[in-house]
Order: C-alpha cells, then structure tokens, then sequence
C-alpha cells in the first residue's frame, strides 16, 4: 500500500508568460550547467578521496553543498536558517514538501539523505543520488532489519544522516505523522550519545501565489512544476529551523522519540491549515 500523501485540492499551476519563459530557460541552462559541472568535480574528487579515506567523504561533501547554495540563487529563491545545525554524525528528520527540500537542507548544512529504493533508479536523479552518498532503503516493515544496519554502518563511519519520517512530501501547511521504524537504527548501545535533530522547513510562496506554490505531492508531475518555479520572476523563500539536538538515552522507545520530533516540526511549522 503506497503511503504517497494526496489533496483533492490541488491549486492550479500559474501561467507562465513569454519573459517568465524567457527566465525559465536561462535558469534551467544555468542550473544544467551547475550540476553537470558539479558533478563531475565531485566524481573527480571522489577518485582521490575513496583510495585515502573509504566510505568517509571529507571532501566531496563541500562541492554538493557549494551547489546547492548556488543553484538557490539562479533560482532567486531566498533562504536562511534559523538555529544550529549538529556538527557530529547523527541524525536529522525533516518535514518534506518539495523537491526544492534537496537544495535547501543542503544548502544549510553538509549530509547525506536517506531515500526511497525506486529514486535510485531515476534518470538523472538517481545518478546524483549515488554520487552524492544518499543511503537508498526499501519503505517495508519487512525490510526493517536491514535498513538498521544500513543506517548503523553509515552512523560508524561518521556520517550525519537525513531522512523524512512522513514517509512521503505534503502541500508544506502540515506535517505527517511520524512513522518510527527508521528510528530502530538509533537504538544501539554503541550510539547512546548520538544527537538527533528535527529540521522544519517553512516555504514561503511568490507574493500573489497559493501558499502551496513549492508544494509537490500526489501524482503531480515534476516537468509543469519545474518549469512554473524556474519562470517565476519574484520567488519566495525557505526558512529551514534547526531545533535543539536531542540525545538517544532521553527516550524510553523509537515510537516516544518519533512523536517529540514530530511535534518539534510541527510547532515550528509557520503556514498551518
């Protein structure tokens, strides 16, 4: 059963006129061009950096999020965090809304996303997926075992991960709730002091837009609203909140854990239904 989140009222994307089209291409070439160019350095990088170091990136991390904070600006779309993200490995969870989530919580600090299996094998996506260290799991009570060692041997290395608890994006007015079996892997007696950190990000829409502009849920498909966020002459903005970190031992189960998360997103959450 698919745990894909709909609305039966989807706005309509708005009209892009002829100098929003005009502005829709030059910031797709140039957003091409980045992540091409990106890429490859990182590949590049990664060729050194695997033989000395292994699975540890200390390098390529920096190129994935200089990329990140540069792709914001072709975008024009204005970001700032509020709060401090952890600087150990650890964990981060996240409410998710947008594929615009990848730019900005990359932007704002250097991790690794943990992502539905079917994303690795997208065009495109997937291969930066890979390259950029994302940890693929299969979204199945009966697979659960094995993503807690996936999650446990990238938390050895030294690795902060990110995942999304709702299980699936939403229209950015609300938060899921938190499904607590990925938090499993953060019950290990070697991982007693580890810090885990809820992240909200707050989309704030184009001036005259739905509040759900960035909002990209259901069966919507990516092509129409890629080319409607690139031709928007004035964008908005993301604000992503770092929350205090919390600590493993503080909490009796994952399912408590999951749910003071969960609620730390939500109170943040600034366009509440």
């Amino acid at each position: 059963m698919s745990s894909t989140w709909y609305s039966d009222d989807i706005p309509p994307r708005p009209p892009v006129g002829a100098r929003g089209a005009v502005v829709a291409i030059l910031r797709g070439a140039l957003l091409l061009t980045l992540i091409v160019a990106g890429l490859l350095v990182l590949l590049f990088l990664r060729l050194l950096e695997r033989p000395v170091f292994g699975s540890k990136r200390p390098v390529t991390p920096w190129i994935t999020q200089g990329v990140c904070r540069t792709a914001l600006l072709i975008l024009g779309i204005r970001y700032r965090i509020t709060g401090q993200p952890i600087v150990s490995s650890g964990a981060l969870v996240a409410n998710h809304s947008s594929w615009l989530d990848i730019f900005a919580l990359n932007a704002a600090t250097r991790l690794y996303f943990v992502s539905k299996l079917e994303v690795a094998g997208w065009p495109g996506i997937g291969w930066l997926a890979r390259a950029t260290g994302t940890v693929f799991v299969v979204r199945d009570r009966k697979e659960a075992h094995h993503q807690v060692k996936l999650f446990e041997d990238r938390l050895r290395e030294g690795h902060k991960l990110l995942f999304f608890p709702e299980g699936t994006s939403t229209d950015g007015l609300q938060v899921l709730p938190f499904k607590p079996t990925l938090f499993a892997a953060f019950f290990g007696k070697e991982f007693d002091g580890m810090k885990l950190q809820a992240v909200t990000l707050n989309y704030a829409a184009p001036e005259g837009r739905d509040q759900r502009f960035y909002g990209w849920w259901g069966d919507m498909d990516m092509g129409p609203h890629l080319w409607s966020v690139l031709g928007t002459l004035k964008q908005g903005s993301i604000e992503v909140v770092f929350h205090p970190p919390v600590v493993r031992t503080g909490y009796a189960d994952r399912k408590v854990m999951a749910k003071e998360l969960e609620t730390q997103v939500r109170d943040a959450l600034t366009a509440k239904p």
